[in-house]
């Protein structure tokens, strides 16, 4: 009778052991708090110690993949950029698309409208620019830069329809951040090759 109370304490244990195996790690062992940033590469510290970079923490921190990392001139880096631009643009827009399907008052539907069209001229500004990069620098500079103004007309219209959303709010900020990178990125190309221009 003991062998088979054992057998099946002994199975208890097996199938409690694997059942919690198949859940994720973070719900058994809590994360510690543990930074394991890759350094920068000297161009991108050189890019978020730029005159146009908003925020340098945030440039360094978006800037910290290993794809980027591994960047080997300002043009490689500057699509990099772009695309990385272009998928924050991407992953605000369903944001927004997915606000606009829940009930508010008119003038939040027309605020987040408004917000939609921002964020899809963004993501289309971030690729346009992105094959703009190595024959012409100077409008890839102009096209990033008219980014900035529609994200500031998104979070004014915002605003003003009294749209309580922090994190619609944040995301207009991030993009502002990518947008100083693009710029910064792009005025850097204009200065290396200047007379190609």
């Amino acid at each position: 009778m003991a062998s088979t109370n054992q057998l099946c304490l002994v199975l208890v244990i097996f199938f409690l052991v694997f059942s919690l195996s198949s859940l994720s790690t973070s719900a058994i062992i809590p994360k510690a708090n543990v930074s394991l940033s890759i350094p920068s590469s000297q161009l991108v510290e050189n890019l978020c110690n730029g005159k146009a970079i908003q925020d340098r923490g945030f440039c360094l921190k978006a800037l910290s993949t290993p794809e980027v990392i591994a960047a080997m001139d300002t043009t490689q880096l500057g699509t990099l950029i772009m695309k990385l631009g272009a998928a924050n643009a991407k992953a605000r827009l369903n944001v927004y698309n997915e606000i606009i399907k829940k009930p508010g008052s008119p003038q939040a539907l027309k605020a987040l409208n408004c917000c939609v069209e921002a964020y899809k001229y963004a993501i289309l500004s971030f690729e346009m620019v992105s094959s703009e990069l190595v024959e012409d620098p100077k409008s890839a500079n102009y096209d990033v830069a008219v980014i900035g103004p529609e994200i500031s007309n998104c979070e004014k219209e915002l605003i003003n329809a009294k749209v309580q959303a922090h994190q619609l709010l944040a995301g207009n900020r991030f993009m502002k951040y990518y947008v100083s990178m693009g710029y910064e990125i792009t005025s850097t190309l204009e200065l290396e090759n200047p007379n190609e221009y």
